[in-house]
Order: C-alpha cells, then structure tokens, then sequence
C-alpha cells in the first residue's frame, strides 16, 4: 500500500514536470523563431543598404563587421537550462531545445539550440558571410546531440564548441539529488558546500531555495563567460524547477554581482533586508564596478532588537520573465486538451503571471500576527493599506498565505500597528518582540479602506490559483530502511501505519527476536 501510494505521487509529479518541460518548449520554439526572422530580416536590411553605396572598400565586409542588431542581451546567442531539484528524490539539469517537437519524446526533457557569437572567437561557429554572394541562412539548422555529465551541463557546452563543425549543439546533463530539505535550510553547511550560499529557515524558505539555485547555475555560467536570464521559476509539488536561457558575453556578465544580494533576517521577528554584492556608476560613457555599500543592518533589529542571521548570496533579481509567463499560459489555455495536467500548470503560471517580479521573497500575514499576539486581518484588508500607502502588493505561487511588497518593514510594522489599536492584544511580557514593536507609536497612519486593487484579477473572476492535493497523505515519503511507527501517520495514512504496525506485533515473538539478534549481533575478531 505505502509503495503504490508513492508511485501514484511520483507519477503524478512527472506528468506535471512532463506538460510543464512541453509548455515551455513550446513556446521556446515560437519565441525562437521570431527571434531568428527579426535578425535575417535585419541582415538582410544591412546588407541591402550596403550594397546601394558606392564605396571603395568592401561592402559586404563592413556589413558584418559590424553587429547588425542590437539586443539588449548583447549577444543574440541563447541556450536554455533546464534544472529541478526533487525533494522526492530526483533532479535533473538539462540544457536543451529542438525545432520541432517529438511527440515520443515528451517526457519532461527540453532541447535547446545553441548560437555562437563574436563573443567568442576562438569557438567554431556559423562564420561571417564574406564572400560575394551572401547567402544568408533562411532557416535553423538541426541541432547536434552532445551527452555529457557535468558539474552544471555548461561545462559540456564548452567542449562542444571545440569540436569543428558543430554550430548547434544541444549538451544533455542529468544529475541526481535530493536537496529540498538541505535548499531549505535543513542543513546550512551541506547547501553552502553545494551551491555557494547559507540558506535561512523562514516562511519563504522555498523561493530562497530558488534563488539560491539561480545563482548556483550563474556561478557556473560565469566560469565560460556566460550568464544566464530566468525564464521560469516555480516550486511545485515539493520541488524547485527552473527554466533559464544562458547567453555568451564576457562584459555582461560583469553584471553578475549586480544581480546578487546577502539576506539578514531578524531571528524575533519576521524582519528581513537584502545587501546587494556589488553596484555600478556611470560616468560620460564608461561603467565602473564597485563593492556594494553596507552593512545594510545594525547590529540588533530595529523593530524588535534581537540580533540577525545572514544568508546568501542569493539571486535577487528577477526569476521570472512575465512576457513569457504570460506567452506560456496562453499557449496553455488554447491547448488545454493536450494537457492532462492543465488545471494544475494553469492555475501555477497564473499565481505568476500576477506576483511583482522585481521583489525577492515574502512576508507572511500569519506570522507578523504570531509575533504581536494578535488577530489576522484579512488579506484584502492588509492588501489595501499597503496600497493606499502608496506601496505595490501582490500574492506568490510558493505560499498561498505569503504577499510580496516593496513597503519596506518600518511601514509593514505600522500598519500591524495601526491594526493593533484596533483590535487590541493582551499584555505580553516587555522583552518579547511583540511587545517591543507595539511599544513604538507607529508614523505611518494606515487606511485600511477598501482599495480598488486590493484584489487581483485571479481573484476578482474566482479563477483556482491553489489546487488541493489530488489524494490525501499525498507527497514525499519516508526514506527507504526506515522503521515505520505512530508519527509517520501524516506522511503515509493511519490505515498504512496501523496495517504495518499490526503486521510487526502478529509476527511470532521468537522469530522477531531471532531476527533481531542477528540484525544486531555482534562480530567477534579473534
């Protein structure tokens, strides 16, 4: 029974995975190929501007010496990486994209066609045209197929570039781990040996996680003159997943500790700020890299004065490209039939198509109320004094009770002030943060009028962001070899824990001790 209940889990899981990787590539091959027609249509106008004047050097020649489009991704060269790490016992990392989709293929894994630019000379790529003729390249070639296992599937793309005539590769990586549990924050020293950086054990513990993946595969992409741009970033069904597009260019990747941040965290409160690595100044039209400034926190809280832990480093920019999210979840919606996990994909990518990408983690309503003693206003109620502040509030797919805001914590802390007064709490012993932050008149007045925003368009039309389980003790089990007793019940189901349990104590007592005095007997060495 715990075995069939485990597959039904893990095989729901992967058709998630499965319409999800599909989803993406999906669009990935619509986005691709209005990329590539914009760029042959833009050397195409270049060279026909070229070729109308009548100069003495080479025409052709100076058409592509000089880049004929100007992304602000510097390069027009992308591949995609593909990474989950599965609490249940899986992680895959994948670089990856084809042209066409395999329907005998759709198994979760994506494939990526890989450009190669003027970032890198020394790497076979598709040469500048510069013969006469100009034959510009009307469709994508097929991609070549490299299986390699490394460090994060990027290291396999740099061999591949050395091999001669290979333009297009796609570099398959599979990886195997189970570090939910360490990304969290279960065991700091294990995730910071792994990845580069020291979880914290807070509410938003399973973004972090994703953060602290992207900037892992950063950190990885930075080695070959790399850096990525998210795509996609969820944490679904007890696992992280990330879709990233990786770019090739040594002076944008000086952007990389712009992109960085240290994370302190009020150990009495739920109070959290963000360090940045590093900053820039602009000056004519040259750019200097500098340390960014700090500490961005006394020593002791503000709020509630206990002392912080530090975390990090961590991606603080955005994990989400809302364009494709948005791309994506129209895909999905007019191809909802092909999807058996529709219901389930759509109501995550809608949750992101409405969270504020450009704030890294959360707060949690339930848990600023924990630490005042108080009763929870509503979230509408909370939403709309954060936006009649003059602030921006939205939800998180990660947790249903979670709300991302770029009010910083002093107006958090008044507006639960304000709250207070309202309903007032008991009398609380004077060293205890709630009693701290409540000891402070608050400087912000909160109106907790109802504001027109305060509700998203999710939730204005009842549209399902947070499905339930789709069976009951659903998730992760317990480790293989363990022994199964009373407090597993969450995770397995009492009828499963009971069945086992009178399953042990109807064995015949002398054949249960026999077992385990040879479990456990001793070996003797003469």
């Amino acid at each position: 029974m715990v075995e069939n209940r485990a597959s039904s889990a893990l095989i729901m899981k992967e058709v998630h995975n499965r319409d999800l990787s599909i989803a993406v590539l999906r669009t990935f091959i619509s986005k691709r190929k209005e990329e590539h027609e914009a760029r042959m249509s833009r050397r195409t106008k270049s060279i026909q501007k070229v070729s109308e004047k009548d100069t003495s050097g080479s025409p052709v020649e100076e058409a592509f010496d000089k880049p004929a489009f100007n992304n602000e991704k510097a390069n027009g060269e992308c591949e995609e990486k593909v990474s989950e790490k599965d609490a249940s016992g899986s992680a895959t990392e994948e670089v990856s994209n084809e042209p066409a989709l395999d329907n005998k293929k759709l198994d979760g894994e994506c494939d990526v066609p890989e450009e190669i630019t003027k970032d890198e000379p020394g790497s076979i790529s598709v040469e500048p045209m510069k013969t006469t003729e100009c034959k510009v390249r009307q469709e994508l070639e097929p991609p070549t197929v490299l299986e390699a296992l490394s460090a994060s599937g990027l290291r396999a793309l740099r061999y591949a570039r050395e091999v001669e005539g290979i333009g297009q590769v796609v570099a398959l990586d599979n990886d195997q781990a189970t570090d939910m549990a360490v990304l969290c924050g279960g065991n700091g020293e294990v995730c910071y040996s792994k990845y580069g950086s020291y979880p914290l054990r807070g509410k938003y513990c399973h973004e972090m996680a994703l953060r602290i993946l992207l900037a892992s595969i950063e950190s990885h992409a930075n080695r070959y003159k790399r850096y990525i741009v998210p795509v996609l970033s969820v944490q679904i069904d007890f696992y992280i997943r990330v879709f990233v597009r990786i770019y090739t260019s040594a002076s944008a990747m000086k952007n990389t500790p712009l992109k960085l941040s240290y994370v302190y965290q009020c150990i009495g409160c739920d109070s959290f700020h963000l360090q940045p690595i590093g900053r820039t100044i602009a000056k004519n039209n040259s750019v200097r890299y500098l340390p960014g400034f700090g500490p961005a926190v006394p020593q002791e809280c503000s709020h509630c004065g206990k002392k912080f832990n530090m975390g990090g480093p961590i991606w603080s920019a955005p994990i989400h490209d809302q364009e494709w999210v948005i791309s994506i979840l129209g895909g999905v919606k007019c191809m909802k039939d092909w999807y058996p996990a529709y219901d389930h994909i759509s109501a995550v990518l809608t949750t992101i198509s409405e969270e504020l990408s450009d704030v890294p983690l959360f707060l949690s309503l339930h848990n600023l109320c924990a630490t005042l003693k108080c009763t929870s206003p509503q979230a509408v109620i909370f939403r709309s004094a954060v936006i009649n502040a003059g602030y921006r509030i939205s939800g998180t797919h990660v947790n249903p009770l979670g709300l991302k805001s770029d009010a910083p914590m002093d107006v958090i802390w008044d507006i639960m002030r304000c709250w207070v007064k309202i309903h007032p709490v008991k009398a609380q012993l004077p060293d205890q943060p709630g009693s701290v932050i409540l000891a402070k008149e608050p400087v912000l007045q909160a109106n907790f009028a109802r504001a027109v925003a305060s509700l998203s368009k999710a939730q204005a039309k009842k549209v399902a962001r947070f499905l339930p389980n789709p069976e009951r003790h659903w998730g992760p089990k317990i480790r293989a070899g363990r022994q199964i007793t009373s407090k597993h019940v969450s995770l397995l189901g009492p009828e499963a824990v009971n069945g086992h349990l009178n399953h042990e104590n109807s064995e015949d007592p002398e054949a249960k001790r026999q077992k385990m005095e040879d479990m456990g007997a001793p070996v003797s060495i003469s």
